[in-house]
């Protein structure tokens, strides 16, 4: 039986803003140029272009590949991409299967070679107009950290915000909050001593029933909060410490009156070890009061940069073997991702692996690679200060090859690792999850009862 071939149109659009065109529009003008014909719509909200990783644009592209589609119809070239490699290898696709190109706002033949040609250009400045934004954004947050802004998120433990001006833009400043703020003077004081650890203020924490945001403190917390210059008077000690330390000092030895607190930022070159090394850092006068005078939080610097038995959970390093290595059991490039590689990965597909509510527990996980698809992710969060849970995913068409249990015995390895116990938890209806538990080596420790309808339970196993 002959396979219909059927014209598609594809529409993208990254964020909801005055100046871009809606996606509505976009089919729109798609439609005028069938002229009235039949058709398949695959529309991305919310995605950018500098990649093809967007679930519509992949579903179209299994389209192409199955034989179904005569003609892709797109408003503008760069709904499609924005990547000059991405893009090449699309259009190789389209010959492949015999595909049509169509942008329905720039006229391009693309069974000519001046066609495809100027379609190669367009795509060339498509990606220097997505560069070229890119670092003017950049070029735009560097030069407010350089005049002291808060630079969005919330605030730093022990501070709240509350509305103000600078230079006559609207911004936040930092102020006090009663109750932390006594929370991180305590941990200074303590930290200060010579014979203080980190063990002994979450313990001390943990017995006076101490909350940090609800919850009980972590190690790695406590460690980011000592070495943050936020809380410190800004004082000429202070500077002198941190000139010693090839800091980036924005402002005159004058303006450190011993007062402020300061903003530390990274710069534009960040360093691998930027916890400890504090080269080309750049340090600003913050306009909020500090909490914790030099002296005390020198001492506690000080003792940091000696400290050599804590370590926090290494980040993985990219080498010319990253994605050409495969797993030998599922077949599928594994990665190990640290949560700024999994900060836009918030997304229905994945909220096994992470959990929305409650980003600040996640802390690893391991995606599973098809080329540069991410097709499977396991991820855990630091549910205690020793224990870390497992949670995973695998999109449908991955299924039933062996991935998920691939990245949760990865994921697993890389908890041990890092000095933590890994627990993995699955529902006792949810066979398939308990099957992929025993099968990376996880045993029952606990179980939890509960009643469900034997249609919930047949529909969690796909009977």
């Amino acid at each position: 039986m002959d396979i219909i071939r059927e014209d598609c149109i594809y529409a993208r659009q990254s964020v909801d803003r005055k100046d871009s065109i809606s996606i509505e529009s976009q089919i729109d003008f798609c439609k005028y140029e069938l002229k009235g014909g039949n058709c398949r719509v695959f529309k991305d909200k919310g995605y950018s272009g500098k990649n093809t990783d967007r679930p519509e644009f992949q579903k179209l592209l299994g389209e192409i590949r199955k034989g179904k589609v005569r003609r892709v119809i797109v408003y503008k070239l760069d709904r499609i991409s924005r990547s000059i490699l991405d893009f090449a290898n699309m259009m190789e696709l389209f010959q492949e299967y015999d595909v049509e190109f169509v942008s329905s706002t720039e006229k391009f033949d693309t069974s000519t070679p001046m066609g495809r040609a100027m379609l190669n250009i367009c795509i060339v400045f498509a990606q220097l107009e997505r560069e070229t934004i890119q670092k003017r954004v950049t070029d735009a947050y560097y030069s407010r950290c350089l005049k002291g802004f808060h630079m969005s998120g919330q605030a730093p433990y022990g501070y709240q915000l509350e509305p103000t001006v600078v230079e006559g833009i609207r911004t936040k400043k930092m102020v006090a909050d009663p109750v932390a703020a006594d929370h991180v003077k305590l941990m200074f004081e303590m930290y200060a001593q010579p014979e203080t650890s980190f063990g002994d203020i979450t313990r001390y924490f943990e017995e006076h029933d101490i909350k940090i945001y609800g919850k009980s403190m972590f190690r790695t917390f406590l460690s980011q909060l000592l070495r943050n210059p936020v809380y410190a008077q800004a004082d000429l000690e202070l500077y002198e410490f941190f000139k010693s330390q090839g800091a980036a000092i924005v402002n005159d030895a004058a303006d450190f009156a011993g007062t402020n607190g300061c903003y530390l930022y990274q710069g534009r070159d960040v360093k691998e070890d930027k916890d400890r090394c504090l080269k080309d850092q750049i340090l600003v006068i913050a306009p909020h009061e500090a909490l914790i005078s030099s002296e005390t939080w020198l001492k506690c610097r000080k003792k940091l940069m000696t400290n050599t038995t804590f370590q926090q959970g290494r980040k993985p390093k990219n080498t010319w073997l990253a994605g050409k290595i495969k797993c030998g059991h599922c077949g599928y490039a594994l990665k190990v991702l640290g949560p700024a590689d999994f900060a836009g990965l918030y997304r229905p597909e994945w909220s096994n692996a992470l959990c929305e509510k409650r980003r600040k527990l996640d802390v690893l996980a391991v995606g599973a690679y098809d080329g540069a698809r991410l097709v499977g992710l396991a991820g855990c969060s630091a549910d205690c200060e020793s224990m870390w849970q497992i949670g995973v995913d695998v999109l449908p068409g991955y299924r039933r090859r062996g991935v998920a249990a691939a990245l949760t015995s990865r994921l697993a390895a890389e908890t041990l690792a890092r000095g933590k116990v890994p627990f993995y938890c699955a529902a006792w209806s949810n066979i398939k999850s308990v099957r992929n538990a025993v099968k990376c080596g996880f045993v029952p420790a606990w179980a939890e009862l509960t009643a469900k309808p034997e249609a919930f339970v047949r529909e969690l196993n796909g009977q």
